[in-house]
């Protein structure tokens, strides 16, 4: 099952950038279909600042917040200790950032199998997650039907 970081939910409202929304918005379409969409409440909150401070144009608080308040049907993941341990552990390992070590560290609790980013290297696997980037050149759209 795949694990959604902020930047698919990010690019599906930016309209500055209309070929990584249509990516985004196929992603989320075919996750919403197969109800196989996880994500943390850290993915929420940065969505929910990002889309409405720094997204130009930005969408309204209360727009956000029902994008948030439909996501919860994800069952959204919470950092408890020991993801926190294990993102530390991440952060020394594969020297990524502390809020990628979090965001990995979340979806390897869900026992997601991907993690669906824009920010972290294309096809690195950690320990049995893989990254996968759907706006790079060589991501195959056919992987998004098979999760």
């Amino acid at each position: 099952m795949p694990f959604v970081d902020t930047n698919i939910l990010v690019y599906s409202r930016d309209s500055s950038n209309p070929v990584k929304q249509a990516r985004a918005d196929e992603v989320l379409r075919v996750l919403w279909k197969k109800r196989t969409g996880q994500l943390s409440n850290q993915v929420l909150q940065e969505y929910y600042v990002t889309v409405t401070q720094n997204l130009k144009p930005g969408l309204a608080p209360a727009e956000a917040r029902q994008d948030i308040r439909d996501l919860l049907a994800w069952g959204p993941k919470q950092v408890t200790a020991s993801i926190l341990e294990s993102a530390w552990e991440i952060e020394d390992r594969w020297a990524l950032s502390s809020w990628d070590s979090l965001i990995v560290a979340s979806a390897l609790d869900c026992g997601a199998t991907t993690l669906l980013t824009e920010d972290m290297q294309d096809g690195l696997v950690i320990p049995s997650l893989e990254i996968m980037n759907p706006f790079s050149e060589q991501f195959d759209e056919s992987r998004l039907h098979r999760f």
